[in-house]
């Protein structure tokens, strides 16, 4: 499997990541285990958690539970060397520390516990999940506005100059080797490597941002940003919380899929949605392509892309997932993917 590097540290990364957000809800402990074997036996080194995992519902109660599993495999096989770990800090309104925004202080606090869930002295890229001043991501994008902030500038300033001094002293103790963006901007991850750039801590590495045939809002500004200071995306929700897999076409609800349990898909069922999916469908079957491979090949595709983050609720998913790992796309499957976008751009 194809390497990327992270960001301009010096690891590497497979261009596939398995996620980890149903590990103790959908999919347990058992079965965690097992999809950590298979995916590593086929050349994937890289996992994504957070410490607010499992979703689908977050719960107060589970909070920890995905990295407690991670740990448990950890410790059963002695393999922690063998991959990159990542995990994440919530932030405002979570239910972690009753809802707190991330700061100074929480940061050796909330990475010492992620420490002991996951059973390692060491996490590869410790990520931030969403930015204190609030995001246009999950679909907030439709009504934006960034002066409904609280946070003036100076604000938003200090506060990353304070967070980037408590991130490096995390490095300098050997908790975390990078620092990763989740659901931020483009003129917010400048801010970060303009400080980082100055001296005041570790350079944002990689953007874990969703992205998919039917997300892409990482095409323009942040595509640019992403080329020009070697930060990388993290795409989660490569499959469109797997609407692109064709499954829930014509209003179907699979039994213990996703949508059994978030029945509006985090704002993504749309009355476009059907219809985009249809045209990406289509074009997988005139080329005999599986939908599944299809998607994660396409993303594998975009310049800025450093690992499609995708996640299975069974090995048996995963299995097949796996299959098209190597799967590449004919200049004529892109050219009629660019013309479905055309047609079916942002169906939610």
């Amino acid at each position: 499997m194809k390497m990327n590097r992270l960001g301009r540290t010096d690891m590497r990364v497979s261009e596939l990541c398995l996620g980890t957000m149903t590990f103790g809800n959908q999919t347990d402990e058992a079965d965690a285990h097992a999809q950590i074997d298979m995916a590593l036996a086929a050349g994937i080194n890289f996992l994504d958690t957070a410490e607010m995992y499992p979703v689908n519902p977050v719960r107060l109660e589970t909070l920890g539970r995905s990295e407690e599993i991670i740990g448990t495999w950890n410790a059963k096989t002695g393999r922690r060397a063998e991959y990159i770990l990542a995990t994440k800090h919530s932030g405002e309104g979570s239910v972690a520390r009753d809802g707190a925004p991330i700061t100074a202080e929480s940061i050796g606090v909330t990475i010492e516990q992620s420490l002991k869930r996951l059973k390692t002295d060491y996490i590869d890229l410790y990520q931030f999940h969403w930015p204190n001043r609030g995001s246009y991501m999950f679909r907030k994008n439709w009504t934006y506005d960034a002066t409904a902030s609280s946070y003036s500038r100076e604000d938003v300033l200090a506060d990353m100059e304070a967070c980037l001094a408590a991130l490096q002293a995390q490095v300098d103790k050997g908790n975390i080797r990078a620092f990763g963006l989740s659901n931020e901007s483009a003129w917010g991850t400048a801010q970060w490597l303009r400080l980082a750039e100055a001296g005041k801590g570790p350079r944002v590495a990689s953007i874990q941002n969703e992205y998919s045939l039917l997300c892409r809002l990482y095409d323009t500004d942040l595509a640019e940003l992403s080329h020009y200071e070697d930060v990388g995306l993290l795409s989660f929700s490569p499959l469109g919380a797997g609407f692109l897999t064709g499954k829930y076409q014509g209003g179907a609800v699979p039994e213990k899929s996703r949508k059994s349990l978030n029945p509006e898909m985090g704002g993504r069922q749309t009355v476009r949605v059907e219809s985009a999916v249809a045209s990406y469908l289509k074009i997988a079957a005139d080329h005999g392509l599986d939908p599944v491979h299809m998607a994660l090949a396409w993303c594998k595709t975009r310049p800025f892309m450093t690992s499609a983050i995708f996640g299975a609720t069974d090995v048996g998913q995963l299995a097949h997932l796996l299959q098209g790992a190597d799967l590449e796309l004919s200049s004529e499957v892109l050219a009629e993917i660019d013309r479905a976008h055309r047609a079916h751009p942002m169906p939610y």
